[in-house]
C-alpha cells in the first residue's frame, strides 16, 4: 500500500450527487471500479472505494502515524504498521470492498475524570485507527456543512476557546441565566439503532454502513477478556468524535427551532436564558426531548439552570459584571497547581534546566487553552507561586547550611546576608518565599533560563490574535 510515496496522492473528487450534497468517489483506476464510466445521471457514491483509494489512505496513514499512542489489542505500534501494511494490506483493502471485514476488539483504559470518577478509553488497534480515519476524511466533508454553527466540539476550524467566547456574548447581551446540560455517561450510552439511523441519513454505502456499525460493536477487552457492546461508542477512536456529532445533531436542531442561544461542545452544552423560570422550564423540556428522542440521560446531580458565573464551561467562567470577562474556573486553576506539584516535587532528581524542560510544555500548553482569561492578578500569583516552588526545589537541593551559602554567593547576596540566611533554622518553604531568596533568584533569574511566564505568554497570545 506504501511503498511508493507519490502513487498515494491521488485525489477523491466530489463528483457524484447524494441528498443535494456533492459526495466523494474515488477517482482513477481500478480501485474506481467503473462507477464513472459510460455514467448519463447521477449514481449512488461509492464511498468504500474513496475510503480506500491510495490518497486518502496516505493522508490517514500520515495523520495516525503523527498522532502516535498506545498499541491496541494486537500490540501492533504505529512504528511497525508501515511494514504490517506492506505484507497485508491487500487482503485488508479486499475486505473492505467486500463488505466483509471485521475489526479488532478495542482494548479499554481507564482514566481518572478531573471531578473524580473514571473515563473508559476504547484504543482500537492501529489497523482499525488507520481505517476508522480514512472513513472519517470522507465522511467529515459530507456531514460537515449540515451540522449546526453553535456546535464547536471537534470539528474543522472550529475549537473550544471559540465556544468560550461566543458563550460571553450571550451573556454581554444580557442572558444573565445558563442552562448548563451534563449528558449522563454520553459516550457509554449511545444508542446503536438511533446512531445508524442518522447515519444512513447521508450515506447510502452498504458497507460503510455495516463497517461503522461493526466498529460500534466491536468488543471491549479488559483483563483479557472481551466484553460485548450494545450501545456506547468509546472514546479513544477517530470516529467517535463525529459519530457524537451526527447524533447530537437533532439536539442542536432542535434548540435552534425554538430561537436559543446556545453552545455545545461534543456532550457539553451550555444554553443561555434571560430569566430563571424560562431556564427551569427549559431544563425540564430538553430532559425530556433527549431522554425521547435520543434516548440520552441529563445528569441531574451535574445539571441545573444558575447564573453563568457560578458555572464553568470548558474550563472557563464569567465575572458578575455586566460586561462580563472570562476568568479561569476554580477546578482549572487547581488541576494546574497539582500538575505542577507533580513535576516540581522533592527528591526527583533533577537539575533545574531538567525540571523546566518538563514543566515548560505543560504551562506553554495551558497557557495556550486560557489565553482568553481576563485579568492579570491570577497570573501573577501563578507564575509567582511557580517561581516559589522553584526556589524551594533548589533550597532542598543544597541540602546544608553551607552549600547554601554558597549558592546565596554565587547569586551575588553578601557573605553576612547569605550566613545568616542559610543559617536561620527555617524550612524551604519558607525560604524559597523569603526576601532573600528573592533577590538571589528573582523573575530575571528564571527568564534567563527559560522559564514561560504565564502572564507573559498570555500578552503575546493576545497580541498575535
Amino acid at each position: 500500500m506504501l511503498t511508493d510515496e507519490a502513487q498515494m496522492h491521488e485525489r477523491v473528487q466530489p463528483t457524484a450527487e447524494e441528498g443535494g450534497r456533492n459526495l466523494p468517489v474515488a477517482d482513477g483506476g481500478a480501485e474506481a471500479g467503473t462507477a464513472a464510466v459510460g455514467r448519463t445521471k447521477a449514481r449512488a457514491p461509492l464511498l468504500m472505494e474513496a475510503v480506500v483509494e491510495k490518497g486518502n489512505m496516505w493522508r490517514a496513514y500520515r495523520r495516525v502515524v503523527g498522532n502516535g499512542g498506545a498499541a491496541g489489542v494486537d500490540a501492533l505500534g504505529v512504528t511497525a504498521l508501515r511494514d504490517w501494511l506492506k505484507v497485508h494490506w491487500s487482503s485488508v483493502k479486499a475486505a473492505l470492498l467486500a463488505g466483509q471485514y471485521i475489526p479488532q476488539a478495542v482494548r479499554a483504559v481507564d482514566i481518572p475524570k478531573p471531578a473524580g470518577g473514571m473515563r473508559t478509553l476504547g484504543i482500537p488497534t492501529v489497523v482499525d485507527r488507520l481505517i476508522q480515519q480514512a472513513v472519517l476524511q470522507i465522511l467529515q466533508p459530507i456531514y460537515e456543512p449540515g451540522f449546526s454553527e453553535s456546535s464547536y466540539g471537534f470539528r474543522p476550524g472550529r475549537s473550544a476557546q471559540q465556544a468560550v467566547l461566543q458563550a460571553r456574548r450571550y451573556v454581554r447581551e444580557g442572558r444573565r441565566w445558563v442552562v448548563d446540560i451534563d449528558l449522563e455517561k454520553f459516550f457509554d450510552r449511545v444508542n446503536h439503532d438511533i446512531l445508524m439511523s442518522r447515519v444512513a441519513r447521508q450515506v447510502k454505502d452498504a458497507r460503510v454502513l455495516k463497517l461503522i456499525r461493526r466498529y460500534l460493536e466491536a468488543g471491549l477487552m479488559r483483563g483479557g477478556m472481551v466484553e460485548a457492546r450494545r450501545q456506547g461508542t468509546p472514546q479513544g477512536g477517530p470516529l467517535s468524535p463525529l459519530l457524537s456529532n451526527i447524533l447530537l445533531t437533532d439536539w442542536d436542531r432542535e434548540l435552534e427551532k425554538r430561537g436559543l442561544a446556545f453552545c455545545r461542545y461534543a456532550d457539553d452544552c451550555n444554553i443561555y436564558v434571560r430569566s430563571k423560570a424560562a431556564g427551569r422550564r427549559l431544563l425540564a423540556g430538553m430532559t425530556a426531548f433527549l431522554a425521547e428522542r435520543l434516548k440520552l440521560g441529563v445528569n441531574e446531580a451535574k445539571s441545573a439552570c444558575a447564573r453563568p458565573w457560578t458555572r464553568k464551561f470548558l474550563g472557563y467562567s464569567v465575572t458578575v459584571h455586566r460586561q462580563a470577562k472570562l476568568r479561569l474556573a476554580p477546578e482549572s486553576l487547581q488541576r494546574l497547581t497539582a500538575r505542577v506539584r507533580e513535576l516540581v516535587r522533592p527528591g526527583s532528581g533533577r537539575n533545574l534546566s531538567h525540571t523546566l524542560a518538563v514543566l515548560n510544555p505543560v504551562l506553554r500548553g495551558w497557557m495556550g487553552y486560557f489565553r482568553w482569561t481576563e485579568g492579570k492578578r491570577v497570573l501573577e500569583e501563578l507564575d509567582g507561586w511557580i517561581r516559589r516552588r522553584l526556589r524551594c526545589l533548589l533550597w532542598r537541593q543544597a541540602k546544608v547550611p553551607r552549600s547554601r551559602v554558597k549558592m546565596l554567593r554565587r547569586q551575588g547576596l553578601s557573605e553576612e546576608r547569605a550566613c545568616k540566611s542559610a543559617y536561620d533554622g527555617r524550612g524551604p518553604w519558607w525560604n524559597a518565599g523569603a526576601l532573600h531568596a528573592r533577590a538571589a533568584f528573582p523573575k530575571s533569574y528564571f527568564d534567563a533560563m527559560g522559564l514561560v511566564s504565564l502572564l507573559d505568554t498570555q500578552r503575546r497570545l493576545q497580541s498575535r490574535s
